[in-house]
């Protein structure tokens, strides 16, 4: 396994900046947030931009582990769907450009909606991630669609439904613990169920139990990574950790993004430390 560092946590800060801090941290990787709102939202990166990420990663040492694009997919008004569905090819269009030797692209995103929309949105959706699979498949990218409080996609079991209907191989999980830890779904009852299934993951620590709850940095929070690390390792899961910070917290006063950074990266090295699992 490999630390990612998620830019999400850094949305204010200089792509310039952000590369040798992650670095220096300690990091194997990052995965690049392009919403609209950060200073790196997807429209922004020309060639020009893109070619100057991939020197800095290459003079640093890191990985790009994923793109998070973070775009609905179940919209029913459909000017509106296309052009969500127009975001995601492109920023599919960019993973594959953004491509290193060795190293596997891949575009993470939840798919929007409520939660109580799932029955009536799920073959809609199945739809449309297996379109967005094969766009994805003939660029070498995979899609990894993340489950997520709040949305409509929340539960493991319809996570196995989407990709069992889906059954596209270039459409797979991002595989974040912390939406089914705050609902009281633990490490051996989704982690057995969800690594298979996983070309990438985020993790962040966490308290309370869904909707009163509240979204940590590692290492500031009750979750146990060894126990978790230990299950993902016996699952047969060699990827990416990706370590996310939520708004919950960057919105809190006095936020230090690099703080923060090097918190969650010596919890999780900590806990592969006493996991024994194999890092790298």
């Amino acid at each position: 396994m490999r630390i990612s560092y998620c830019t999400w946590g850094m949305m204010n800060v200089e792509i310039e900046r952000i590369i040798p801090a992650v670095a220096q941290i300690g990091y194997h990787g990052i995965e690049l947030a392009v919403v609209d709102r950060g200073k790196t939202g997807l429209y922004t990166l020309n060639p020009v931009r893109q070619a100057a990420i991939l020197d800095l990663l290459d003079t640093h040492g890191l990985a790009l582990s994923a793109v998070a694009g973070h775009t609905p997919m179940c919209e029913t008004d459909p000017a509106r769907n296309a052009a969500n569905m127009q975001r995601l090819r492109d920023t599919i269009d960019l993973a594959a450009a953004l491509r290193q030797e060795g190293e596997q692209p891949v575009v993470a995103s939840h798919v929007g909606g409520k939660e109580a929309q799932w029955d009536r949105v799920r073959e809609r959706l199945a739809e449309r991630v297996f379109a967005l699979g094969k766009y994805a498949a003939e660029r070498g990218v995979i899609l990894a669609v993340e489950p997520h409080c709040g949305t409509a996609l929340h539960l493991p079991g319809q996570v196995e439904w989407l990709l069992q209907t889906v059954a596209h191989p270039a459409v797979r999980l991002n595989f974040d613990i912390s939406h089914f830890d705050i609902r009281g779904i633990d490490v051996d009852e989704c982690v057995p169920q969800m690594a298979p299934l996983s070309a990438h993951t985020h993790v962040k620590d966490q308290r309370g139990r869904y909707p009163d709850y509240e979204f940590l940095t590692p290492g500031s929070g009750p979750f146990d990574f060894v126990h978790y690390l230990t299950a993902m390792d016996a699952a047969g899961y060699t990827g990416w950790i990706g370590m996310e910070v939520s708004v919950m917290v960057q919105d809190k006063p006095g936020y230090d993004p690099f703080v923060d950074a090097a918190l969650g990266y010596y919890a999780l090295r900590h806990a592969l430390n006493e996991s024994g699992v194999k890092l790298g």
